[in-house]
């Protein structure tokens, strides 16, 4: 039992940078608290002893402010970080090396009998209020965004984020065109991490290239033009049109810019 204890303590080191010394997770980790209550629930519960299981699980919710049924199953080095608001159901499966975040919930949409809460799988990491409901099984290693709402299995080694839950796949390499454009314009819409994508930067992506369809279109249409002996005017090539300035995208000018002010209103006169 000891060595178990000293087990949940080392784990809190590694997992929080903000832990100082043994003594003070002792006193002051209520993700630890919970723990250590849940595992005598626990144990009384599939003992037969269920309300005095149920009782211990109150008192702890009480005392931490974090709910685990006594029926549900906790591996080993399981964290819970800050914890507050923390609910994991009845037949919820937490495998080792977990770690959740405050506001998560395992819970169940069935009032059936029988599994009804979610399954994870070792080393898996829930956000900050993430909420996973139903049946579902959270694969090893897997990440659980903040605030996700999971309804369906993540497989291993994946991420899920979103309302409800969508699983996620690295950001592909960006096409140096579109980072020379991104050069040009001032704006990288690729300087956020590989492995967190960004709806406004994949709809940036999807203009760009195709404006560089369009100017290869108008680029074999001129050409077409001039060898049938039409003359389509002055082509302007590449590098010789004026780049874009700082100055020119509106809302996102430095403050060295001079912003024209605004024409005067016309006042109106009373009717």
């Amino acid at each position: 039992m000891f060595d178990r204890m000293r087990e949940d303590i080392r784990c809190v080191f590694a997992r929080d940078p903000a832990a100082r010394n043994a003594f003070e997770v002792l006193t002051a980790y209520p993700g630890l608290h919970a723990l250590w209550f849940h595992r005598v629930a626990h144990w009384l519960w599939h003992h037969r002893m269920r309300w005095l299981g149920r009782i211990i699980a109150n008192v702890s919710r009480l005392l931490t402010g974090i709910e685990i049924h006594p029926g549900a199953r906790i591996g080993r080095r399981f964290f819970i970080d800050h914890g507050m608001g923390v609910v994991i159901g009845e037949t919820a499966e937490v495998g080792d090396d977990c770690t959740l975040y405050h506001q998560v919930t395992l819970g169940g949409t069935s009032w059936d009998a029988g599994k009804r809460h979610p399954t994870l799988g070792n080393e898996v990491v829930i956000g900050a209020g993430a909420k996973l409901l139903g049946p579902i099984h959270v694969g090893d290693h897997a990440r659980v965004g903040s605030n996700a709402v999971v309804l369906k299995d993540v497989p291993p080694d994946a991420t899920a984020v979103g309302i409800p839950a969508r699983v996620i796949g690295p950001r592909p390499e960006p096409d140096p065109r579109f980072q020379q454009m991104a050069d040009r314009m001032g704006f990288d819409a690729y300087g956020l991490t590989r492995d967190m994508p960004d709806p406004v930067a994949n709809a940036i992506h999807r203009i760009v290239h195709r404006v560089h369809d369009l100017d290869e279109r108008m680029e074999r249409a001129c050409q077409a033009l001039k060898r049938a002996g039409i003359d389509p005017g002055e082509v302007v090539g590449e590098g010789d049109s004026e780049p874009l300035d700082a100055c020119d995208l509106e809302g996102l000018e430095p403050d060295s810019c001079e912003v024209p002010p605004p024409p005067p209103r016309k006042e109106q006169g009373n009717t």
